[in-house]
């Protein structure tokens, strides 16, 4: 890693102490997009460092995850008519399980942009908890593949299709729903499926104002951010993030703890956590990445916010904090640098192309993957600096997995394990 500063990795995590897999859920172990893998690929192209390839049917955008010697996804048709898992070796590439497990009668609506499966799953030993929304979610056999229990009671019209991924707790596993129509988190028994507890957001959506009138459904009410445990005043405590709002919620029980509003929707990016500060990025439009204070109850003051910005957001690509520097990529492909304590802007450049994928750090370096298929590393550092740009596959909405020396990427319609010599 880079000689200049050592990443900061707090020593608590929510579930991964108790995964077998080395990137078990969206963005790894802790959730952030910080692995400590060494000797990871700088370059790669369809020629070199390629380890294998492997041709996956559908559209997905979910992220792969890792458990021992195998890779899991989860797919669809283009319809959403169809929804199913695929599991695929490590060492070889080749696929041990393609499974279809639920038929869809009537889809909700999605945009050419998102897919049926986007939702990342999450991984522990022997069990892949899967969701693709309002329509399923499972808990399968890592063995069979077959779906040990499954929920498709939910009710909740995601507008655009679901997005948001699961997170595992302890014995729970925990859900955000926010459609146009239900907005609520959910906490599931992960053995039974069965509801331990169900909080309704608490916002007042009836403030809300789209071009000067009232809008109570469509954009204005939808999210799809994935929740995460953090350790606010020594506590581990939910943290999750809505329309319009995020919050913090009692893991035992449910309760809200408190929330900070603000007045955008359609949050996509998931927070970090770090200095006692939650770093988040509040959505569309015109949103703002905010370092808030998480100590208070009720709603949130304005003296919570400690920093805030408005320029080169990002509403897709979540950010990745490295001790006292957070890095971003807006959607159209603006990379920022900044103070983490004091949101001082410290370099801002262009690295090309349009990004959803979250970017990656590992051993001093940071890993762009674009919707285009390019791949930017740069120095993590204070000191703008491209190490390198790799061009492969039909684009990365996906993002980026680790095992070992190798990173596991899923374009459009492959997966890769790169790895160099």
């Amino acid at each position: 890693m880079s000689s200049k500063f050592s990443v900061y990795l707090f020593a608590f995590s929510f579930a991964a102490s108790a995964c077998l897999a080395d990137w078990p859920q969206f963005r790894g172990p802790d959730g952030n997009g910080i692995s400590t893998a060494k000797g990871l690929p700088l370059t790669w192209s369809a020629e070199k460092n390629i380890k294998w390839e492997t041709a996956t049917h559908g559209k997905a955008w979910s992220s792969p995850v890792i458990l021992g010697k195998e890779i899991w996804l989860t797919t669809a048709d283009e319809k959403g008519t169809q929804l199913g898992v695929i599991c695929v070796d490590l060492e070889t590439g080749k696929i041990i399980h393609d499974k279809k497990l639920f038929d869809v009668e009537v889809p909700q609506f999605c945009i050419d942009f998102n897919s049926y499966a986007s939702p990342t799953p999450a991984l522990e030993n022997g069990r892949l908890y899967a969701s693709w929304g309002s329509p399923a979610v499972a808990c399968i056999d890592t063995k069979t593949a077959k779906v040990i229990w499954e929920r498709r009671d939910f009710v909740c019209y995601h507008y655009r299709a679901a997005g948001s991924s699961v997170l595992i707790y302890k014995d729970m596993l925990i859900h955000n729903f926010d459609g146009s129509d239900h907005q609520f988190v959910v906490a599931l028994d992960k053995h039974t499926g069965k509801t331990i507890w169900r909080t309704e957001r608490s916002v007042d959506f009836k403030d809300i104002q789209a071009n000067g009138k009232p809008d109570r459904e469509g954009d204005w009410r939808k999210a799809f951010t994935t929740p995460r445990v953090f350790p606010i005043g020594g506590k581990p405590t939910l943290y999750s993030q809505g329309s319009k709002s995020a919050y913090t919620y009692d893991l035992a029980t449910g309760k809200e703890l408190w929330r900070a509003e603000y007045p955008v929707h359609t949050s996509s990016t998931t927070a970090v956590f770090g200095n006692d500060t939650i770093y988040l990025c509040t959505g569309n439009p015109k949103g703002e990445l905010w370092a808030l204070n998480p100590i208070g109850h009720g709603v949130l003051p304005e003296t919570n916010i400690l920093w805030k910005i408005a320029r080169n957001v990002p509403t897709r690509p979540s950010p990745l904090l490295l001790n006292d520097l957070l890095f971003i990529v807006d959607d159209g492909g603006i990379a920022t640098c900044l103070e983490a304590k004091t949101g001082k802007e410290i370099w801002r450049e262009r690295i090309g192309g349009n990004y959803s994928a979250s970017p990656l750090y590992a051993e001093g370096h940071i890993y762009f993957f674009s919707e285009e298929g390019k791949a930017t590393v740069i120095e993590a550092d204070r000191e703008f600096k491209v190490l390198a740009q790799n061009q492969l596959g039909d684009g990365f909405m996906a993002s980026a997995a680790v095992d070992g020396h190798s990173l596991i990427l899923r374009s459009r319609t492959h997966l890769y394990r790169i790895e160099g010599k």
